[in-house]
Formats: C-alpha cells, structure tokens, sequence
C-alpha cells in the first residue's frame, strides 16, 4: 500500500469517533436552543412527545418494492437530522450549523441541497447568499412534504428504501424524542405513499453505561405505539421485522460494553412476539479485530447473536483501486465467514467524502467522487465479492459528503467553501444508485464500466 494511502487510511480511522461526536455536539448546541419548562415557549415533556408524536399509521399504502426480504436490496443510509428556523420544531438551524450558528464561515456542511423542486414552504432562506445575491435556502426534515418527496425521488430513479437513523444519544431526551419521531413518521408516510421500504437503525454515538435500558425501552413503544412492525412497508427478512444496531465493536472509545450490546441484541430477538431480524453495524476489520475494531473476540459473540453484519466503510478506501484491496482484504472473507456461520453481509459504499466546514483543518473533497466512478468501483468490488445487498451511505448526510440525494452545482458564494457536482446533472447519483442496484440483483450485466446514466460521456 502507498505511504500516501496509509496515511490517509489513518486519518480516516478516526471517523466513527468524529460521528460520535457529532452527535454529541449537535445534541449540546440544541439543548441550549431549546426552550426550558416554565419559560415562555415551554418545551413538552417526554410523555406529552409520546402523545403526540407516536401513533400507528393510517394513510394509504401502494404497492412497490416487496417488504418481506432483505436480498437483492439497496437500502440507503437516511439521517434525517437537518431542520430550520422557522420549521416548527424549535430547535433552529441544527446540523446546519457549525461552532458560531449557521452563517457564512460557520456551517457543518460541505454540500449545499437542490431545493430548486420543493415548493415555498418547503424552503427556508438563511444567511448565505448565492452569487446572484439572493438568499440561499435549504429544507427542514421536520417538514414532512420535503421528507415524502425524498421517498418519490427513490421511486423515480428504483432505489428501493432507507434505514432511518434513529439516534439513541438524541431519543432518551424530549427534543431529540420530538425530532426523530416525527421524522420517523415522515419517512413511514413516504415509503408507504411512494412503495418503498424502511427500517430502523440505533446509532448508539452518544450514550453511555446504562443508556441500553433506554434503546429498549424506545424500541417497545415504536412498536407497542407506533405498531411500527405491522406496517406494510416495514422491511423484514426470514419473517421477521428488521433492525439495525450501528456502532459495535469499534475502538474509538465509546462508553457502553459489549456485554450490553450483546443484552440489547437479545432483547431484540426476542421481542416483539417472533423477535426481530437483527443487522449490526460494525467496523471494517471486525472479523480481524484490528485497525478500527476493538481486539476483543467478544465482538464475535456478539455478531454470532445477531443476523446481518454490515461492515462501516466510510474513509477505509479513496480511490476504485483501494476500493478492489478492500474487498480483496475484507469483503472476500467477510462473505465466506457469513456463509459459514449463516449470516447474511451488507457491505457499505459511499461516493465520495468530504468534511472541510465541519473540522476546518480537513481537506475539502478528501475522497474524490470522479463523477461517480468511485462509487460504482465499490457497486463492482461488493458484487465480485458475493455481496447480495448493499448499503448505501448516505442518502442525505451533508455533513461528510456523502449525500447521494440532489445537491446543486451553485452553491452560496464567500466565507464557507461547497463541492459542486463536477458538472453532472443534480440527480446523477440517484441514477447511478438506481442503476447499481439493477445490477446488484442482476438485472444488468457486471461491468468495470460506470453506465452513462445522463447520457454523458465519461472521461
């Protein structure tokens, strides 16, 4: 491996840390931006969120992807996490913002979203200003019309669903209950309006020793309240409902045991009535117990309780080369581990990463999207590796680069700098996605080369 490569494989290991603290941060900032109980704009109390946030669906359900398997799925990666002054919520630019709010020089995001289809009330103009001198605006995932429209993108262009981050540091509180639970029902409305599929993902960044009593009991009320199980395009697999459980095993110092996630894997196999099919989310080199995982063969007994194993890959490769040593490393053996101990792989892919606005000392556009090319190196290195499904980071994360979704290829102008999307057209990725998937399932022939999904010539 080139020194280069190494060192950037190092820096990149630091990742699951930063996402922890992302969280962290994000929740810190909005706790201070959130009314207290008794002063004016009083802030609900958790059971008053329940109430009004959790309950079962009502509205219509349309055909579309089959909800009963996980096999030949591409699931994206939906965080969800963005809302606006102005949105109803309360808790103001979160996740835009950087470390003095939502201004030019302060920003969390490196690409800026194509609100260019949402209609006025789904656009909430902010301090940036695009080179026209207008108001530059972005969207609110609280608004639920924005969320939908996500889920008729993914019909558009076949991608077949998301797993909705539910982050466990955020629901043990009121306002994070409050956000994540009506961006949940959100994403339930659009997958059933638009025929796609959804399931849940724990990201466990942020909690401490004890927290696991609080994932369980967040899980029983999505399902005793929400009957969120039951729903007609809740994704299950071997006749189960499906959730996930991200952030296992990795050695980047996080706060609850093994031990505990083993417990929280057990209670969700066993409930509700039938138990769940169970997914982790766990670091490159969890079968190794090296690099990026803890050393600890615990992890092992944990991965052999649940179901899916789905390795993080997010900064472990830059380039379609490293991309092909990854699986060659990792995803090879990853697979023949899985066959042996019967359970099922779900590698990662991204499309590029980038996080300069939100460390300031990081390189803007650190891994390259080559206009697709990288992303579909990993759609080929997944598929020669026996991968029968992938997940796809992200649909919409910002803040890293990752989003898939469309971005504009004009963002504001001045203190904070935005990647643009190489001259493509704003829905390329959706389209690549849409095509990978195709060939995923076999639908489309195997190939090196990236199809030219808009009708563009590639260099």
């Amino acid at each position: 491996m080139l020194m280069a490569e190494q060192s950037f494989l190092r820096r990149c290991r630091m990742l699951a840390a930063m996402r922890a603290v992302l969280v962290l941060a994000a929740v810190a900032l909005a706790a201070e931006l959130t009314p207290c109980a008794g002063q004016a704009g009083e802030a609900p109390s958790r059971d008053q969120v329940i109430i009004e946030t959790m309950h079962p669906y009502a509205g219509e359900s349309l055909p579309g992807i089959d909800a009963s398997t996980m096999a030949g799925k591409v699931m994206c990666g939906y965080q969800g996490w963005f809302a606006a002054e102005g949105d109803g919520l309360g808790r103001g630019w979160y996740h835009w913002h950087g470390k003095d709010g939502f201004k030019p020089g302060s920003c969390c995001i490196d690409l800026w979203p194509d609100v260019s289809e949402l209609d006025p009330d789904e656009r909430y103009a902010t301090p940036f200003h695009l080179a026209d001198g207008r108001a530059a605006e972005v969207y609110s995932a609280f608004n639920a019309k924005t969320v939908i429209r996500h889920f008729s993108w993914m019909r558009t262009y076949g991608i077949d669903g998301v797993f909705v981050q539910r982050f466990a540091g955020e629901v043990i509180h009121p306002a994070g209950l409050r956000q994540f639970t009506t961006v949940l029902d959100h994403c339930r409305e659009g997958a059933n309006r638009n025929g796609r599929v959804y399931a849940v993902m724990y990201d466990l960044s942020g909690i401490g020793p004890g927290d696991m009593e609080k994932v369980k009991a967040d899980w029983s009320l999505l399902v005793e309240r929400m009957h969120i199980t039951s729903d007609k395009a809740y994704l299950h697999d071997q006749g189960r409902p499906v959730v996930a459980v991200w952030g296992v095993g990795f050695n980047d110092g996080r706060r609850y045991t093994l031990a505990e996630c083993q417990d929280l894997v057990a209670f969700l196999k066993r409930t509700p009535a039938g138990g769940c099919t169970v997914m982790l989310g766990v670091p490159t080199w969890w079968r190794t117990l090296n690099r990026d995982s803890v050393p600890d063969k615990a992890l092992h007994d944990v991965v052999l309780a649940a179901d899916i194993v789905s390795p993080w890959a997010v900064g472990r490769c830059d380039s379609p080369e490293s991309a092909a040593r990854l699986a060659k490393e990792a995803w090879v053996g990853d697979v023949a581990w899985c066959a042996e101990h019967r359970k099922a792989f779900l590698p990662v892919v991204f499309p590029g990463f980038s996080w300069h606005n939100l460390r300031g000392d990081a390189r803007s556009d650190a891994v390259p999207r080559l206009q697709g090319r990288f992303l579909w190196s990993q759609y080929v290195a997944a598929k020669r590796s026996g991968a029968t499904m992938v997940y796809q980071a992200m649909f919409d994360e910002m803040d890293e680069g990752t989003a898939i979704f469309k971005c504009t290829a004009n963002p504001p102008v001045g203190a904070s700098t935005f990647l643009t999307n190489e001259g493509l057209a704003s829905d390329h990725y959706l389209k690549l996605v849409g095509a990978a998937s195709r060939m995923i399932r076999g639908e489309l022939p195997l190939s090196d080369a990236m199809p030219l999904v808009d009708g563009q010539p590639r260099p």
